[in-house]
């Protein structure tokens, strides 16, 4: 059962400072996160409630703008001073939700796409009395990390649906890309392709930070293995990546992924990339945040606090691209 929230007190915003610190833990690792260079940045009025939504993402993703710019639409309706922060370090990312318990925000949205690094922090902010809301990644670890809720895509569900369609589509062997080692969304994916595809499925692991090296590395596994006649990538940028590799090889290898941005829109509608498998992230940053306000506001917990809010998954292939189109070209899909 869950507890009522605790009354809403605004207060000034997040020290700017310490947030910045713990961002840029490790360069490499850092991500771009607006002019400012803080490592924060802040939507809606100013006086109202505090939220910081920490993530795991990479510096230069795309998929993350669409998740931020979610976030702070839902902050801009509510009158929420939003800080968005994220690392793709583990340990970098727990100090940035230390940070959000320390400056006392009135909730935090989590990414948990390494659950054991996050356990900490989470307890630390329930026991500061802050409520947590889960988004992305860790469908699996959000019950039992104690969070309120969850948003987001079932991947080992959307795997295996796209298992069936490579079935579908005649494919035989499959390369699965994972560029984040560890990441349990990314695994749950691949898993679940290869749990539903008749075919046979390899992994390749590649550091997604690097797309030129993304790209050599695809190339050099297609040029290895002539009987790889699909790739299936974890994000947008990846496919185009696999494009230009499977070029490079000379190979006929076709191309599908999980994820959409307005540059893959136009790869599926070229037919340079089969299909994507839209996991709505613009909804996932609203409802994590606008699921914190109406906690603190009305005590509404989405799913119950035992069911998660399912994002996707939604396949976008050249028959109904045009539907999401002149939205991604707005940069919310």
């Amino acid at each position: 059962m869950n507890t009522p929230p605790p009354p809403h007190t605004p207060a000034g915003p997040l020290r700017a400072a310490a947030l910045a610190s713990a961002v840029c833990l490790l360069l490499a690792g850092c991500s771009a996160l607006g002019d400012e260079g803080d490592g924060a940045a802040s939507a809606g009025s100013g006086g109202g409630m505090r939220v910081a939504l920490v993530t795991h993402g990479g510096e230069g993703d795309a998929f993350w703008d669409l998740v931020r710019k979610g976030a702070e639409a839902a902050a801009a309706k509510d009158g929420i001073d939003l800080t968005y922060a994220g690392d793709a370090d583990p340990a970098a990312q727990a100090a940035l939700v230390r940070d959000a318990v320390r400056d006392k925000v009135d909730g935090i949205a989590v990414t948990l796409a390494k659950p054991a690094a996050m356990r900490g922090p989470v307890a630390e902010a329930k026991a500061a009395g802050i409520p947590v809301v889960g988004l992305n990644s860790g469908i699996d670890a959000w019950r039992p990390a104690g969070l309120l809720e969850y948003f987001g895509q079932d991947e080992s569900v959307a795997g295996r649906a796209v298992g069936d369609k490579l079935d579908d589509l005649k494919a035989k062997h499959a390369l699965c890309v994972v560029h984040e080692r560890g990441n349990v969304a990314l695994e749950a994916r691949c898993a679940g392709v290869e749990k539903a595809f008749g075919g046979e499925t390899d992994n390749l692991y590649v550091d997604g930070t690097d797309l030129d090296a993304v790209t050599a590395a695809i190339t050099a596994r297609l040029r290895q293995d002539s009987g790889v006649d699909q790739v299936v990538t974890n994000g947008a940028q990846f496919a185009l990546s696999a494009v230009e590799a499977a070029r490079q090889a000379g190979s006929r290898a076709k191309v599908a992924t999980f994820d959409l941005d307005k540059d893959l829109v136009k790869a599926v509608r070229g037919g340079d990339v089969q299909f994507a498998v839209d996991q709505q992230p613009y909804l996932q940053g609203y409802l994590a945040v606008d699921a914190l306000w109406l906690y603190r506001t009305n005590g509404n917990v989405s799913g119950g606090g035992t069911a998660p809010v399912l994002t996707g998954p939604a396949f976008v292939t050249k028959s109904n691209v045009s539907a999401v189109a002149r939205f991604a070209a707005a940069g919310t899909r």
